[in-house]
């Protein structure tokens, strides 16, 4: 008996996540996977079960023994037999998911974390660290959600003046870095956060930052708020803005700079020495001593 023709559904196929999280759609999405499988499997397209039982040995090896999330490119070339890499993660995240360990991805790259209900059990043994200032807190904060922003335009958000340290603090944390430089007037520095920020807040990116309905629910925001208050939406962008100059360039200007100056004071020089040595006559010889 020939199966009804069904409309293949993929990872590709829905990017809405309101349709995805849909059981109706869930199951037509697993079926599907289920059946491309299996007709890839029959006409040697695709590994057997045995084969992508060992490429998900591999995987699950791997993101065991690896202390940095890793990301699904790395993951792929270690692969023996062609499985997607996509399906393998899911598999292994549907599997861990009722365990002590979850498979969580945190800035794009996936790694094994603690279950989230049985992290009081680790508070004993973790490492107390010193914590961030008032004002420490309120620059990572207007970084997060201005990215790329200036040192001007943190102060002019804030309302006061911050210091070159609260900056240093969050930069040797790891948390934030200098992206380029502002096409303005002494071209200050612009900065954004890192990786290493996503992964110690549990944030795939800085799109799952908490916005204004989830700030208000978890009481973080005063009831009375002035209207027309808003909440940035946060966003950053890899490659750099089109106001923003690359930092190597920069200091490919400067050297450009320093070489016209140089140029400048020789020539300079050489005035000075014709200046001060003999000069033609009329006639176009050189006066006498």
């Amino acid at each position: 008996m020939v199966p009804p023709k069904l409309r293949v559904v993929t990872r590709d196929g829905i990017e809405d996540d309101s349709i995805r999280d849909e059981p109706e759609a869930q199951e037509a999405i697993e079926l599907a996977r289920a059946l491309s499988e299996v007709e890839a499997t029959e006409a040697g397209r695709g590994p057997s079960s045995e084969q992508r039982l060992e490429d998900l040995r591999i995987v699950e090896a791997l993101l065991f023994a690896s202390s940095a999330p890793l990301d699904e490119a790395a993951l792929a070339e270690n692969l023996r037999h062609g499985s997607d890499i996509r399906d393998v993660l899911e598999d292994i995240k549907q599997i861990y998911a009722p365990r002590g360990v979850n498979l969580v991805r945190v800035a794009g790259k996936w790694v094994f974390r603690t279950a989230e209900d049985l992290g009081y059990l680790l508070e004993r043994h973790a490492v107390e660290e010193k914590r961030l200032s008032r004002a420490a807190l309120e620059t990572l904060s207007i970084i997060a959600y201005h990215q790329p922003v200036t040192r001007a335009e943190i102060e002019e958000i804030r309302g006061v003046t911050t210091s070159a340290g609260t900056l240093d603090i969050l930069m040797e944390a790891g948390w934030i870095r200098p992206r380029g430089r502002r096409r303005a007037p002494g071209k200050p520095l612009t900065y954004g956060t890192t990786d290493s920020f996503l992964a110690h807040f549990g944030l795939d990116s800085v799109k799952d930052l908490p916005g204004l309905a989830d700030l208000k629910a978890q009481g973080l925001l005063d009831g009375h708020l002035p209207p027309g208050f808003t909440v940035p939406d946060p966003s950053i962008a890899a490659s750099l803005m089109p106001d923003e100059l690359p930092l190597e360039a920069s200091a490919e200007e400067e050297e450009e700079a320093d070489d016209g100056e140089e140029s400048s004071s020789e020539d300079e020089g050489d005035v000075e020495a014709v200046a001060d040595g003999d000069l033609p006559d009329e006639d176009g010889e050189g006066k006498p001593d």
